[in-house]
C-alpha cells in the first residue's frame, strides 16, 4: 500500500472526514486530500504527528500495509491489554479479600492469628500478581514501539457508550452496602451474639468494597485501553484518578492499623471508606474548578 492508501486507511477507521483530520494537523483539507491521493507528502514533523494520532510506526505508515499490521496489532494488543486488566483487577481483589477474611476470622471465630495469616497470604498473592504484570506489560510495550489503541470509532463509540454504566453500577452497590449495614446492625439473629453479627456486617460490607474496587479498576484499565486517556483526559482528569487510588489504598491502610491496634474491625470500616469516599469526591471537585479556570 502506498502512503495515501495507508493515511486513507487510517482516517476512515477512525471515523474521521478529510476536515476532521486537517483540523487535528493544523492544515487545510487541500493538503489532507494530495496526500491521500500521492500528490504531495507531508514534512516530516507532520508524519510524525501522524504516527502519533494513528498509533502506527512510520516505517509502516510510509511502506507497509496498515491494514494487516492494524490487525496483527489489534489482535495483541487487545489479548494483552485483557490479560492486564484482569490481573490488576484481581490483585486489588485480593489484597481487599484478604482484610476482609482478616476481619471476619478474627472476630466472627477469634481467631486472630490465622486472620492474619490469611490477610498476608493474599496479600503476598496480590504483590507477586502485580510485579509480573506490571513488568510483563513494560516488557510488551517495549517490544512493540508504536502499539497503542487499535480500535475504530464504532468500538469506541460503543465501549464509551457503556463506559459510565461500568462505572455507576460498582459505586451504587458501595453505596447499598452501607445502606444495608443501618438496618442490619439492629437485626441480630438469635443464634449469634451481638459481636459475631457485627462481623457479618462488616464483612458483608467489605465484599461491597472489594466488588466496587474490583470492578472499577477493571473499567478503569478497559477505558485506557481504548486509548481514551491520551485522547481525552486533561491533567486534572489524571490528578482526579491518583487522588481516587491513593485515598482508597490510604483508606485500606488505616483500616488494617485501626483494626490492629485498636481493635476497631467492625466499627472503622464504615467510618473510614465513608469519609475516605467523600474527602476524595470534594478533591475531585476541588480539581475540576482548578482546571476549568
Amino acid at each position: 500500500m502506498t502512503f495515501g492508501e495507508n493515511l486513507q486507511f487510517l482516517r476512515k477507521r477512525r471515523g474521521m472526514t478529510q476536515e476532521n483530520l486537517a483540523e487535528q494537523m493544523e492544515v487545510t483539507r487541500q493538503s489532507v486530500s494530495k496526500w491521500e491521493s500521492n500528490a504531495a507528502y507531508p514534512e516530516t514533523d507532520a508524519i510524525l504527528r501522524l504516527c502519533s494520532l494513528f498509533h502506527c510506526d512510520m516505517d509502516t505508515l510510509l511502506r507497509g500495509d496498515v491494514s494487516r499490521r492494524f490487525g496483527e496489532d489489534a489482535s495483541a494488543w487487545d489479548k494483552h491489554m485483557n490479560a492486564f486488566a484482569a490481573a490488576m483487577a484481581a490483585g486489588v481483589a485480593l489484597v481487599l479479600m484478604g482484610v476482609t477474611l482478616l476481619m471476619f476470622i478474627g472476630e466472627f471465630f477469634g481467631l486472630e492469628m490465622w486472620g492474619g495469616v490469611a490477610f498476608f497470604l493474599f496479600l503476598i498473592v496480590a504483590v507477586a500478581i502485580f510485579i509480573v504484570f506490571g513488568m510483563n506489560h513494560d516488557t510488551f510495550l517495549r517490544q512493540h514501539p508504536g502499539i497503542g489503541p487499535c480500535y475504530t470509532k464504532e468500538e469506541m463509540d460503543r465501549f464509551e457508550r457503556r463506559f459510565p454504566i461500568l462505572i455507576a453500577v460498582p459505586v451504587a452497590l458501595l453505596l447499598l452496602g452501607l445502606t444495608a449495614m443501618i438496618p442490619m446492625d439492629t437485626q441480630a439473629p438469635a443464634h449469634l451474639g451481638k459481636e459475631q453479627w457485627e462481623a457479618v456486617c462488616g464483612t458483608l460490607f467489605l465484599l461491597c468494597v472489594t466488588i466496587t474496587a474490583t470492578a472499577l479498576t477493571w473499567a478503569g484499565i478497559q477505558h485506557s485501553k481504548y486509548g481514551f486517556p491520551e485522547e481525552k483526559m486533561t491533567p486534572a482528569q489524571r490528578r482526579v484518578g491518583r487522588i481516587w487510588s491513593v485515598g482508597m489504598i490510604a483508606a485500606t491502610a488505616l483500616y488494617v492499623g485501626l483494626g490492629y491496634g485498636l481493635d476497631l474491625w467492625k466499627q472503622a470500616a464504615p467510618i473510614i471508606y465513608t469519609v475516605g469516599a467523600l474527602l476524595c469526591a470534594a478533591l475531585t471537585i476541588l480539581v475540576k474548578k482548578d482546571d476549568e479556570t
